[in-house]
């Protein structure tokens, strides 16, 4: 199968349902894996330093505002203590997450990236929301590889509903997708993905994604199920409130839209480091991770943040999580790598470019 699909191909594909058909899909996408990337999955430590956030996200369980929410933001001895761990489990990268938080100060973030460069040689991802360009150049300084900005959708209409500014007027899409391309000009490996049926979002909006992921180079794509958190705008028991009305096929979260999405996106960008996501873990918690790995993702998020905090980061309720501080735990989940034919990554990772 070519990896130039048209839209009409690809959109084509997020409707079938004949399960022989899918199959081409399904191997399609793993051999241009196999070809790209190889059999290597790379773990990435997940550190969600902070659940403070100043954007009103309709969907997010962070979402300024949320009273319920106990707040909390993870010391630099706190961090530094998880990168050691995540190095001393042989993974190539840490991964620093919160919400949009200004109390996490850029010369504190840019500290704290020396830090982990220095004491432990692992590539640092960052995933801290939009943030001045002067604040972003300086932790490209500092030492940080990578910048995760997921734009969610790549239709400015649904974008600017789900996604309210900081002063609560509807979110701009051009905005995001301009400081995505900001961040690859001062060196970033850049990452971004979307969530697979919001409402309001459409089966054509979906395949405009993927085109957009294309035509953005992006080095890393997330692609997850839509999950509101029930204490949010979108997760209430009236969406018709919040949501856009739907012209054409309403986009489904379920599964095997998500497959789609991931083995397509792999057909697109078949460099790209794509992770089997938390978000696909949480809908299928027996077999997510594997169902991911099988149609074109080769990367895996376990967490490393302590248990105390971890449950305050209430992206979604019931999050999965992958346990990588136990032996057990890391015994596990090596097993099931390679019972998929599959092998541990080493080092960094990153994207292999010509």
């Amino acid at each position: 199968m070519s990896v130039l699909l048209s839209h009409e191909t690809i959109v084509g594909w997020l409707r079938e349902t004949d399960t022989e058909r899918l199959g081409e899909l399904w191997h399609a996408a793993d051999e241009c894996r196999r070809i790209n990337v190889g059999d290597e999955v790379h773990l990435r430590g997940l550190v969600e330093i902070s659940n403070h956030c100043i954007r009103l996200c309709g969907y997010c369980g962070l979402r300024a505002g949320g009273a319920r929410l106990e707040r909390y933001r993870m010391t630099e001895t706190e961090i530094i203590a998880c990168a050691q761990r995540a190095a001393s489990f042989g993974y190539g990268t840490v991964v620093l997450q919160s919400g949009e938080d200004y109390g996490l100060t850029a010369e504190w973030v840019a500290k704290v990236v020396t830090r982990i460069k220095r004491e432990t040689g692992l590539a640092v991802t960052l995933s801290l929301g939009e943030r001045p360009p002067a604040e972003l150049r300086l932790w490209r300084e500092a030492g940080a590889d990578r910048y995760l900005l997921r734009f969610e959708t790549s239709d400015p209409g649904l974008y600017a509903v789900i996604h309210p500014g900081r002063d609560g007027a509807p979110g701009h899409l051009h905005e995001r997708l301009e400081l995505l391309r900001c961040l690859r000009e001062w060196g970033y490996e850049i990452g971004s993905g979307v969530m697979v049926g919001i409402p309001g979002q459409t089966v054509e909006s979906l395949a405009a994604d993927l085109e957009l992921f294309r035509a953005l180079d992006l080095d890393m794509i997330g692609i997850g199920p839509f999950i509101a958190h029930p204490a949010t705008p979108l997760g209430s028991s009236d969406t018709t409130a919040h949501a856009r009305t739907v012209v054409g096929d309403q986009a489904s979260n379920d599964e095997l839209t998500v497959c789609k999405m991931l083995a397509l996106a792999r057909l697109a960008c078949p460099a790209a480091n794509i992770p089997s996501t938390t978000a696909l873990a949480t809908i299928n918690k027996q077999s997510g991770h594997e169902q991911g790995l099988g149609r074109g993702a080769n990367v895996i998020m376990p967490n490393l943040t302590p248990p105390s905090y971890r449950v305050r980061y209430e992206v979604y309720p019931d999050k999965a999580s992958v346990d990588a501080t136990s032996d057990k735990g890391r015994a596990s989940l090596t097993g099931r790598i390679e019972a998929l034919g599959r092998r541990m990554g080493s080092g960094p990772g990153g994207r292999r470019r010509p």
